[in-house]
């Protein structure tokens, strides 16, 4: 139990050190976006605007991260026995979704330019497109760490490294037109802009909608999860087996493990020890059963053929010692 533990203490400093993180980096992201949205207005760039509008999602990114946590850290009650742990993933999917809106409206406001490109100053619009990037690259540093802890900070991150290379091309488009005065190349570069963020956004999107709708975790192979169950010591077949996740990070798992022969303590331990160092999950429910009636009235109330498949699995193994 020490280990389990430990595990959720660890959990506690990463959202601790999160929340600092993510306000910094909030607090610096609205600043710029104020000043980039005026600059954009005033210099007639409509890349600006792109760039602005991206800061403006990375801003709302952040502040949905940083309310995710506080609220996931509410404690559970009789209704919500997980707490308010999957507001993460509900942040996530707005997040992502409110991305896709910023890109469409870029789309449509280019198409009304290409044919009437305005005057654009792009001596301002390189300034401010270079603040942009430092800015940007400072919100990465900060966040880069925890972003492989959480799918929350994950999506701030992503959002905040689209828009550094958001403010390059903005650069690249500023250089371009004070050398040249095509116009054009302002649309063009909010265009690219907007294409660029689109498939980052369906991988969040997809991410998100996969744990809400209980899909196993991109990073659980069930395959190799069915095998090291069915090669533990006494155990004949399994059924049952179901893996979700609550939040990116938080994998449970339950199943049925029929074993007739088998010292049940042991097989039990076994089978913890081995699902919490080979596939990370810490959160399970063994059910191990000894009679085949059990068995069989399991198999009439759930998937017969997938039962099947594993009373078949387990025989090769059986055939193999």
């Amino acid at each position: 139990m020490s280990e389990h533990h430990g595990h959720d203490h660890s959990h506690a400093v990463v959202t601790e050190g999160n929340v600092k993180k993510l306000s910094f980096a909030l607090a610096l992201t609205t600043t710029f976006l104020i000043i980039e949205v005026i600059a954009g207005f005033m210099t007639q760039s409509l890349a600006l605007l792109s760039d602005a509008a991206h800061m403006f999602t990375d801003a709302a990114a952040l502040a949905i991260a940083l309310v995710a946590i506080k609220i996931g850290k509410l404690p559970a009650d009789n209704k919500r026995t997980f707490g308010y742990q999957r507001f993460e993933i509900l942040a996530a999917l707005f997040n992502a979704l409110m991305l896709f809106v910023v890109a469409i409206y870029i789309l449509y406001e280019a198409y009304q330019r290409f044919s009437t490109p305005p005057e654009i100053q792009s001596m301002g619009m390189m300034i401010v497109a270079v603040i942009g990037l430092i800015i940007n690259l400072i919100s990465m540093r900060i966040l880069f760490s925890s972003s492989q802890e959480s799918l929350n900070v994950k999506g701030a991150y992503l959002e905040v490294l689209s828009d550094a290379l958001g403010s390059v091309g903005v650069i690249i488009g500023a250089a371009i037109i004070y050398f040249t005065g095509w116009m054009w190349v302002d649309t063009l570069i909010a265009v690219l802009i907007g294409f660029w963020v689109l498939p980052r956004t369906w991988i969040l999107l997809k991410q998100s909608i996969n744990i809400l709708l209980e899909g196993v975790p991109e990073e659980i192979d069930i395959e190799k999860l069915r095998n090291d169950l069915l090669a533990l010591k006494g155990v004949e077949s399994i059924h049952q087996l179901k893996v979700w996740a609550i939040t990116s990070k938080n994998v449970h798992l339950t199943v049925h493990l029929f074993a007739p022969e088998a010292d049940r303590n042991a097989l039990y331990f076994e089978a913890i020890e081995m699902l919490q160092h080979e596939h990370g999950i810490t959160e399970m429910t063994l059910q191990i059963e000894e009679d085949e009636c059990v068995v069989h009235q399991h198999t009439q109330n759930s998937d017969h053929e997938h039962h099947q498949d594993d009373h078949a699995h387990s025989h090769d193994e059986s055939h193999q010692h």
